[in-house]
């Protein structure tokens, strides 16, 4: 091999090449980590252009940036935009690097419709299912209430807004929306009124029954002048059931069926 001026020339250059490769990495990751690029700055904010209505810049980039590794160059934006996302209502989070020493972190947030089962969760509007202060959600009026079996969320979402339309002629909004395990519906209404629409055949089933409700529901609101309708059944093929504190029976309601009877024994008796 000593005797070969080609084999000889090649490994000196790869020698070489490899020295300058080593010297050039060394370079770079001394440079790397002068302090002139160690994090100064996380900048938080709105991904569209907004104000943020629920994360508060300061307190999450005060509360995020100590779980923050590494500078500028070694940072994990991975890790950050996760870290980032388990803040309350923060949906979706993007982050880039900003020469020397800075991030910029995109915020998008969770916009509440309403709250979600009974643990205290919230629905947003494009269907997702979150944990945050639902104070914070209130914004100074009721929030709807919905549940369904876990995977539901957006069928939920679609049904209400489709509510909101068929009941809309009648000037009552769904206040809650329910889907049971076996996928029959139930609807509270903004007067109180609870309507079982039950289990979806097909594509109009509900539609059919909201209809249905809303066609006749003047003529039982005017028989039922002193009182609400508590709860309606909207399961009957041709006809519904429903309850009202208005619809009490008489105490004395009997005594015109007792008479009935007995007047049918007399005229039985005559007969024979």
């Amino acid at each position: 091999m000593w005797q070969d001026v080609r084999a000889l020339n090649a490994t000196a250059s790869a020698i070489t090449a490899l020295t300058l490769l080593a010297g050039v990495a060394s370079g770079v990751w001394w440079l790397s980590q002068r302090p002139m690029f160690t994090l100064r700055a996380v900048r938080v904010e709105s991904m569209y252009g907004l104000d943020l209505q629920h994360v508060n810049e300061l307190t999450v980039r005060n509360g995020v940036l100590g779980k923050i590794r590494g500078n500028f160059f070694t940072t994990d934006l991975e890790q950050v935009r996760t870290t980032f996302e388990a803040v309350p209502w923060v949906r979706k989070a993007t982050v880039r690097r900003e020469w020397p020493n800075q991030l910029i972190v995109a915020v998008e947030e969770h916009e509440a419709l309403g709250t979600w089962g009974e643990d205290g969760r919230l629905l947003s509007v494009k269907g997702d299912v979150f944990t945050a202060n639902l104070a914070e959600a209130d914004d100074d009026h009721e929030l709807p209430a919905f549940d369904g079996p876990e995977g539901s969320e957006k069928e939920v979402l679609a049904r209400f807004a489709e509510l909101r339309g068929w009941f809309a002629p009648i000037r009552l909004v769904p206040a809650s929306i329910s889907l049971s395990n076996r996928y029959a519906w139930t609807v509270r209404l903004d007067n109180g009124m609870s309507v079982e629409l039950g289990r979806e055949k097909d594509k109009n089933t509900l539609k059919g029954r909201v209809q249905r409700l809303v066609s006749i529901y003047p003529q039982l609101t005017a028989r039922l002048q002193e009182g609400r309708i508590d709860t309606i059944d909207m399961r009957y093929p041709n006809g519904l059931a429903l309850s009202s504190a208005a619809l009490s029976v008489p105490a004395d309601a009997t005594k015109p069926v007792k008479a009935a009877k007995k007047k049918a024994v007399n005229k039985t008796t005559k007969q024979t």
